[in-house]
């Protein structure tokens, strides 16, 4: 099950959002964007978080937030914003998609799906490398039988370096492939999720990815298959 979170000014206004979105089996939390009404369990992130623009010209503090928001949780951004504030949507990099008010929940619903690679054809493969199991139809992932819990970037990041075992990418081909062409982040970036993935991912008796001196990373081509 995927964790939305939405960030918004007045937490109220986008609960019956949450429940139409929790009742179509996403996990939806709210938290003002002040911190406060914080319903989140604590630790998880989100896999997507959705931040309400109240019609604030730029320069306001809440316009700030998706950029924050995506260094910080490092997930997809899409923006609720209403039709006067739309004029003023101009952030190239910091957010994923938007939906202009009145928020229909099938559409809501469906840019959510296809920020998060749900959208795209798929076939449903699971991808084996040892104990290591992705189900790409589930966007699960799974050690030894064990749920392994990532985020949505750490998830595509591992899928992607599994799909082509033993081959090495720069940082730069990763932040291409796995971000996209329009993220204006540096190759710090891939090395943070990396480490992330192997803290969840590899022990003594599991290890997957292999730093490439100088160059990149790549997924271990010999690990055996299940």
């Amino acid at each position: 099950m995927h964790r939305i979170l939405i960030v918004s000014p007045e937490t109220g206004h986008v609960r019956e959002l949450a429940k139409e979105l929790s009742d179509r089996g996403l996990a939806c939390s709210v938290v003002s964007h002040d911190g406060h009404d914080d319903d989140r369990a604590p630790g998880i992130l989100p896999d997507l978080t959705l931040v309400e623009l109240d019609g604030a010209p730029p320069g306001s503090s809440i316009w700030g937030l998706p950029a924050r928001v995506r260094n910080e949780w490092h997930s997809p951004v899409i923006v609720l914003v209403s039709k006067t504030s739309l004029g003023y949507l101009d952030t190239p990099g910091q957010v994923d998609d938007f939906v202009v008010e009145p928020w229909d929940t099938e559409e809501v619903m469906a840019r959510i799906n296809r920020a998060l690679g749900k959208g795209r054809s798929d076939t449903g493969e699971l991808i084996r490398r040892g104990d290591l199991v992705i189900d790409t139809g589930r966007f699960e992932v799974a050690i030894g039988g064990r749920p392994v819990e990532l985020t949505f970037r750490e998830y595509e990041l591992l899928r992607f370096l599994a799909s082509n075992r033993g081959r090495v990418f720069t940082r730069e081909a990763l932040l291409n492939r796995v971000w996209g062409y329009d993220f204006y982040g540096g190759d710090r970036t891939v090395d943070v999720h990396v480490r992330r993935l192997r803290s969840k991912l590899e022990d003594a008796e599991h290890i997957f990815i292999e730093t490439v001196r100088n160059v990149g990373y790549r997924f271990i081509e010999d690990v055996k298959e299940c």
